[in-house]
């Protein structure tokens, strides 16, 4: 007798063919179809970096985060969570951290590779309508996760798995994505509030493409190459190749992308004014008055001198504030070359107050005067141009490395420089009184009353109204072009308060002084002027305003390549 024939079972879920059907045909599993357009796709993802400020709609993202969800992961953990970002406040601040973080990974590199980092475009932060954070969930043991106990770092490689499935959707809808890891995680996790064990994978810049790249961005600026097949292909084991080459050692959505149109439209290559243009394209965002504007000098005397911390005697400050009064200080004729009216607030001249060594610079009531003084000029003189900022006072040098060192939470001996004039056992004493009222304050208080504290307590009286007048333009949606040492703590504590701040300012100048190299990059901000000045008085920020207006002036008349 023959065997009998039976039916094969065949499931009513999961995997209905056999064994059989799949030896017969093993590439019936294949999207024949879909071959030609996956590899399209696959081909022309780019990493955008200008945006549209049109809005993405729902289901566009909707598609693209749903791609990510049914990324691969290790053991089906699922580690992935997508913070989606449209607040312009969070926008802000995660920009300037992107550009901290940039300047700290240039001032490591060799110079021709610095330059070519400084400029790459990281302003789809803030241009993009949406930012999504990637975070990867790790709190549960890599030991209760099937392939993770071998392998722990497994669920970060799942995460980038899906940011890779989200790139290939937006690109294959039309959506320019961009990746950007310049931040130092820690900040960005605390920006979010991410809880302890959920780590960020960096910052995706998702929204319509105002660029169309034919290849890679980096690749077109020279910064790489895509390697051969056959040199990252191996067989069996393991074959020495070249290794990679390092590169270490060696405002308004709207209004943003509108001014970088405008500036797209001139017969002049991309770029070509260097970190210029950066400014200009700013500054062209913002409603700020074409010509002219205001430098604000404030002027105060410091009970610190007292500590032989100063080249000069302490009635040059009351000197150089009447010269400036009448037009005929260095700051003074500057600021008329480039323009600008002179405006001088009386900070505290004749009235030296505490010494920081052994009490408080200011008490709270003169603090918040000064403060808002210089935060009701700021809004006012906003609307009258550019608003240059500089400082009069024997002895800040050593009040606003107090300040940075604050700030920065950085020692004495990485803040504090010679001043003007001061000799090296001058800057000991500098040095000494730094680490001596650092001791005296103690830990500072978390928040904005902590940095109101540090301003209060080891800052003078120009830096209270220097910080008012930076919070004041911002708060008009003017621009700011900073000087030296101490008009940049005063920014750098404006933007601690108020982080869109730093989209309204402007680097004048990099000084002699060792911690305002630091305070810059701490605001992310490159100088448009090294000339190694000491004079004080806003001289570096009056002439770095006379250069940003010329430069608004060669826009205004660059010919255009088509009809505005």
């Amino acid at each position: 007798m023959g065997r009998s024939m039976y039916g094969r079972p065949v499931p009513t879920i999961g995997d209905a063919s056999s064994a059989a059907e799949r030896a017969q045909t093993p590439d019936a599993w294949a999207l024949t179809d879909d071959i030609e357009s996956l590899a399209r796709v696959v081909g022309a993802r780019r990493d955008i970096r200008r945006f549209r400020p049109d809005p993405v709609p729902e289901e566009a993202l909707e598609a693209v985060l749903l791609a990510g969800h049914r990324g691969p992961s290790v053991g089906h953990s699922q580690p992935w969570r997508f913070i989606v970002v449209t607040a312009a406040e969070t926008r802000d601040a995660a920009a300037a951290m992107a550009d901290r973080a940039r300047l700290r990974q240039a001032s490591g590199m060799a110079e021709e590779s610095a330059r070519g980092l400084l400029d790459l475009r990281l302003e789809g932060i803030r241009e993009a309508p949406l930012g999504v954070v990637v975070a990867c969930d790790r709190r549960t043991p890599a030991a209760g996760i099937l392939g993770r106990a071998t392998f722990p770092d497994a669920d970060l490689w799942s995460c980038a798995a899906a940011i890779e499935n989200m790139w290939l959707t937006a690109r294959a809808h039309g959506l320019g994505l961009g990746w950007v890891t310049l931040f130092e995680p820690e900040e960005l996790a605390n920006l979010l509030g991410l809880p302890t064990g959920v780590e960020t994978l960096g910052w995706l810049c998702l929204g319509w493409p105002d660029e169309r790249p034919p290849e890679p961005g980096l690749e077109r600026a020279g910064w790489s190459r895509r390697l051969p097949l056959d040199q990252v292909v191996m067989r069996e084991r393991w074959v020495e190749v070249d290794a990679p080459e390092s590169h270490l050692r060696a405002p308004d959505q709207a209004d943003v992308v509108a001014a970088r149109d405008r500036a797209d439209d001139l017969l002049a290559v991309p770029g070509s004014l260097g970190v210029l243009d950066g400014v200009l394209d700013r500054i062209e965002a913002l409603p700020v008055a074409d010509g002219g504007g205001t430098l604000v000098v404030a002027a105060a005397d410091h009970a610190v001198t007292a500590y032989g911390v100063s080249a000069f005697d302490a009635s040059v400050t009351a000197d150089v504030a009447r010269a400036t009064r009448e037009g005929t200080s260095m700051g003074a004729v500057a600021a008329r070359a480039a323009g600008l009216d002179v405006e001088l607030i009386d900070a505290g001249i004749g009235s030296r107050r505490g010494d920081l060594v052994a009490t408080d610079a200011l008490d709270e009531e003169t603090y918040a005067a000064l403060r808002d003084l210089g935060h009701e000029r700021g809004r006012a003189l906003a609307a009258s141009g550019l608003v240059a900022v500089g400082e009069v006072g024997i002895g800040n040098t050593t009040v606003a490395a107090a300040v940075a060192a604050a700030l920065l939470d950085r020692p004495a001996d990485d803040v504090v420089g010679r001043g003007s004039s001061a000799d090296a056992a001058m800057v000991e004493r500098k040095r000494e009184v730094v680490e001596r009222a650092l001791a005296r304050v103690g830990p500072r208080p978390e928040g904005a009353f902590g940095i109101h504290e540090t301003l209060r307590r080891l800052g003078g009286g120009e830096i209270a109204v220097l910080a008012g007048v930076v919070l004041g333009v911002a708060e008009a949606r003017g621009v700011v072009v900073l000087d030296g040492l101490a008009t940049s703590v005063a920014a750098l504590a404006a933007v601690r308060l108020e982080p869109a701040v730093a989209a309204h300012l402007v680097a004048g100048q990099r000084s002699r002084e060792v911690g305002h190299a630091l305070v810059l990059r701490e605001l992310g901000l490159e100088p448009l002027l090294d000339l190694r000045i000491r004079a004080g008085e806003g001289v570096g920020a009056a002439l770095a305003a006379g250069l940003v207006s010329d430069g608004r002036e060669l826009r205004r008349g660059v010919a255009r390549t088509r009809p505005v």
